[in-house]
């Protein structure tokens, strides 16, 4: 389902959480949505799943409005950092009731995982652990096979392990049946091997679009003297530079086989490092 944002903002009194935001999602891709707190990813997901209308612009979902629209909602599934469920439901009854609502619900990929992640389905959803509860929610979220699934920092409380047999399913999954898929998390490095596309919001506008390959051909981290690194960035896109000691580092829009021309010592530059400083506010020109 191609997903098109048209200049979309939310204003509270005179505050923006999202800023005139424009962007396309083509279908059956993984997107990494990324963003500092507070930057508007979750008013965008909540927008994007007819749970909040926005003060101007729209969302447009394969021609139509999500608000208040089954056609559509029926077709997207959002599992949020937490309070997914009823507290007083048991673990087959969360089951039973997505089961319901969406007419894709894959019932033996959800009883398989209930066992992949050691869930006992007569358990009531106040006695798990955050871990367990982030669990149920992966399940619910996967069994769904929603053409537009959502993770918003799905993993509260999930250790190591279990958050690598959910990347692994995740991805299983999405091969058997490809899906738009739109990851929004801070555990960013841990989980950027997952996205073909990245998007970075900062203070409710986007601050970069790029296909994940692309990101990583054509983003780079230079070190050498001064003078070597100056000459090297002076007619190029800088995200952050630093010196020291006559040496300078720079992160920036250049491959590696430019660099190494100039005898620079090149490193990729990870995800998380990358958007932290696309959002840090100090970018250089």
């Amino acid at each position: 389902m191609k997903i098109e944002v048209k200049n979309l903002t939310k204003k509270y009194r005179d505050k923006y959480a999202l800023d005139h935001l424009s962007f396309t999602l083509e279908s059956n891709k993984i997107y990494g949505l990324l963003g500092r707190n507070g930057a508007g990813k979750t008013t965008f997901m909540e927008i994007l799943t007819g749970q909040m209308l926005a003060s101007s612009g729209e969302i447009i979902i394969d021609g139509e409005n999500p608000f208040e629209n089954q056609n559509i909602t029926e077709s997207i599934c959002l599992i949020k950092e937490g309070n997914n469920f009823k507290r007083d439901l048991k673990v087959k009854h969360v089951i039973q009731m997505y089961s319901y609502f969406y007419p894709t619900w894959d019932a033996a990929l959800a009883e398989k995982l209930l066992q992949t992640f050691k869930l006992n389905p007569k358990a009531s959803i106040k006695t798990l652990s955050k871990g367990m509860e982030s669990s149920l929610g992966i399940i619910v979220g996967l069994a769904s096979q929603a053409p537009i699934t959502i993770f918003d920092e799905p993993y509260i409380g999930m250790d190591a392990a279990a958050r690598k047999v959910f990347y692994e399913v995740l991805l299983e999954e999405y091969e058997k049946r490809k899906r738009t898929i739109i990851f929004s998390t801070h555990l960013i490095d841990e989980a950027s091997l997952l996205f073909e596309e990245v998007l970075i919001i900062q203070d409710g506008k986007l601050v970069l679009k790029e296909e994940a390959e692309e990101l990583r051909t054509h983003t780079c981290a230079v070190s050498g003297s001064v003078e070597a690194v100056e000459a090297f960035i002076q007619d190029k896109e800088v995200i952050h530079q630093k010196k020291m000691a006559g040496m300078m580092t720079a992160y920036l829009f250049a491959t590696e086989e430019e660099a190494n021309a100039h005898g620079l010592h090149v490193e990729g530059i990870p995800v998380q490092e990358l958007m932290i400083h696309l959002t840090d506010g100090k970018r250089s020109a």
